[in-house]
């Protein structure tokens, strides 16, 4: 083999072998760190919600102030017997809105409504006058039944059926010595009324009188007549 073929053989032979692969260099640059950013929970709106105000107490209210000075002044028109003041004063009562009171004074109001309307009535007999007193007791309007019942003994002093009314009446208001006595002078007009009030339950409150007792159980017991009521 001649030189100049030598060489190129040798060439050939370098270049077919295998080239070392080159190193990766490898950075010394520190990894950055990824923060991981926790996704935060949704925010409550809150609404900010001014407190009711406190209620006002029933009587610092004027309203209910009022009210009770015109109540007052009713019920002392009425046992004055001055109707048409004591109207006036329960009709302001029934407006005022106050649920309570305005019930009080509306049966007190249809009492002198009742009172008012009196002066219009008429009755044609002392009974049947005696049967509208006793329709205002049954009501419980003792006062308007006192009137009345006074007016029918005053009228007529023999009916006897106005003064055992009276009687009636004057027991159911705790008036007991009042009670025997017109009792006392029913009985005499009409014994018939011995038996009755033995049986009257309006008189329970002095069934243990010892006086009641002897009005209705005497030792010696007259004839009896009818009696009303």
């Amino acid at each position: 083999m001649t030189g100049r073929g030598s060489r190129r053989w040798l060439h050939r032979c370098n270049s077919m072998k295998k080239k070392a692969p080159a190193k990766v260099k490898r950075s010394t640059a520190k990894p950055k760190k990824i923060k991981v950013v926790a996704k935060s929970a949704p925010l409550r709106v809150v609404k900010m919600t001014r407190s009711a105000p406190a209620p006002v107490k029933l009587a610092q209210d004027p309203r209910f102030a009022q009210a009770v000075e015109s109540y007052q002044a009713g019920l002392k028109a009425m046992q004055e017997r001055k109707f048409d003041k004591a109207k006036a004063a329960f009709q302001k009562v029934s407006g005022s809105g106050l649920r309570d009171l305005a019930e009080r004074a509306n049966v007190f109001l249809n009492t002198c409504n009742q009172h008012l309307s009196k002066t219009t009535t008429s009755f044609k007999t002392p009974e049947e006058h005696y049967d509208y007193a006793i329709s205002l007791m049954n009501l419980g309007d003792y006062v308007g039944t006192r009137e009345h019942l006074e007016k029918i003994t005053k009228q007529s002093a023999s009916a006897d059926y106005g003064w055992y009314g009276l009687s009636v009446l004057n027991c159911l208001t705790g008036h007991f010595e009042d009670a025997l006595k017109h009792l006392a002078e029913a009985i005499r007009l009409n014994p018939r009324y011995r038996f009755q009030a033995r049986n009257d339950s309006d008189f329970k409150n002095m069934s243990d009188d010892p006086r009641f007792t002897e009005l209705i159980y005497p030792e010696v017991e007259e004839a009896p007549r009818p009696a009303r009521r």
